[in-house]
């Protein structure tokens, strides 16, 4: 292997521990929860937002990383915001007083933020273009491993350790990733532009492929943000009548599906050129799976298929961010990633806000009929979105044929 090859993969795998390092960070309040809530005197309500505010953070951040990487690229970043996250833990080992854990969490977001969007700006600047949705799949997949299974080395540390004695650890994690960073990754000819800042963002907005890749992707994104994370264990208590553990443990394996979803679908779409067919296809797939759970009641094996399924293509994100960079000059990658995912973001808040009106408007919490009608929001979106994106294509092939 060539020193540049070495060289790139090993930035490449500093960048996706950073990843993986920020999801275990992320999950942390949840299994110290117990622990905070004694050591500051706050109830449960308060310790929400603790958890909360981290969002906060790490969508605020977005739009300015992207214009920071896209400037002085990922070396200096990524180092800073890996010692913000290191930082925001601190006021958990100094202080008794709850604004300065809320401030430091926020930190933490800010930092994290930094990871996906620093992957992006790497494999762009190390990768050739072609193996750009493969090498950020397996980011991904590295990340969510640490959101699925970092829990459980935490949980078993804080009952020997102690929970601040895994934090001074986690701390000192986070400096040495910096340290590693600065040290390590190259210091990137970057492509500048003489642009203003607002003059950029102006670029990427009225670009119409890019704004399209963006809000169709947010059309897209209800299974994993809508579903998954939020109303998945009550529709399928209410609607089905699973047992709260079976209800609960089942929408997981969405998460566990885009593991595998994203080398998958990056290999498809590499393989046959088409990004924005594997795109639709996964968009329509996910949508007669969700038409088929909300008109029949599937066995448990059925239904765990079915969400393994749904997991595997909710890794179109990938390609839809892949997709919208490639509309922008390379000054602008950073800065269009950011845009991207920032738009679907959004569009996750507004999933949990149309589908808790729907139940609410038909019938409450207690009607399976109000359920049904809320989750079909999921489906009807995803053709919206897949039918967005068949349009892109069509305008694409048109185009490359007066080329």
């Amino acid at each position: 292997m060539s020193n540049s090859r070495f060289m790139a993969w090993t930035v490449w795998m500093i960048g996706s521990i950073f990843y993986a390092y920020q999801y275990i960070i992320r999950v942390m309040p949840s299994i110290m929860m117990n622990d905070i809530m004694g050591q500051f005197h706050i109830d449960v309500a308060t310790f929400g937002q603790f958890s909360g505010v981290y969002y906060l953070g790490y969508s605020l951040i977005h739009l300015p990383l992207g214009i920071l990487l896209d400037r002085y690229g990922p070396r200096t970043v990524m180092s800073i915001c890996m010692l913000l996250v290191a930082l925001g833990m601190t006021p958990i080992l100094f202080t008794d007083h709850w604004v300065y854990p809320i401030l430091g969490r926020v930190l933490i977001g800010i930092g994290s933020s930094a990871a996906i969007l620093g992957v992006f700006k790497i494999i762009r600047m190390t990768f050739a273009e072609e193996r750009f949705t493969r090498m950020l799949s397996f980011s991904v997949t590295i990340g969510l491993l640490g959101a699925i299974y970092g829990g459980d080395p935490l949980r078993y540390m804080c009952q020997s350790l102690g929970y601040k004695a895994v934090v001074e650890i986690l701390i000192l994690m986070g400096i040495a990733l910096a340290v590693l960073t600065y040290v390590i990754v190259p210091k990137m000819n970057n492509i500048t532009s003489d642009d203003s800042i607002l003059t950029n963002i102006k670029t990427v907005l009225t670009n119409k492929k890019v704004l399209g890749c963006c809000l169709f992707a947010g059309f897209m994104v209800g299974p994993i943000e809508g579903f998954a994370d939020v109303w998945g264990p009550s529709f399928l208590k209410q609607v089905y009548g699973y047992e709260a553990n079976v209800a609960s443990g089942l929408p997981s394996m969405i998460f566990i599906g885009m593991c595998f979803g994203g080398p998958l679908l990056s290999l498809i779409a590499e393989r046959t050129k088409q990004y924005l067919g594997t795109i639709i296809g996964a968009g329509v797939l996910m949508a007669l799976i969700f038409f088929v759970l909300c008109f029949s009641h599937p066995t448990t094996t059925t239904a765990t298929v079915g969400f393994a399924i749904v997991g595997i293509c909710c890794a179109y994100q990938i390609l839809a961010i892949y997709k919208a960079s490639t509309y922008v000059s390379e000054n602008l990658v950073g800065l269009t990633t950011a845009i991207a995912n920032m738009i679907i973001m959004i569009f996750g808040y507004a999933f949990h806000s149309i589908i808790g009106a729907l139940i609410a408007m038909n019938g409450g919490v207690d009607s399976p009929s109000a359920f049904i009608c809320g989750i079909l929001f999921i489906p009807i979106a995803l053709l919206l979105g897949a039918t967005g994106f068949l349009i892109i294509s069509i305008s694409d092939k048109k185009k490359a044929a007066l080329d």
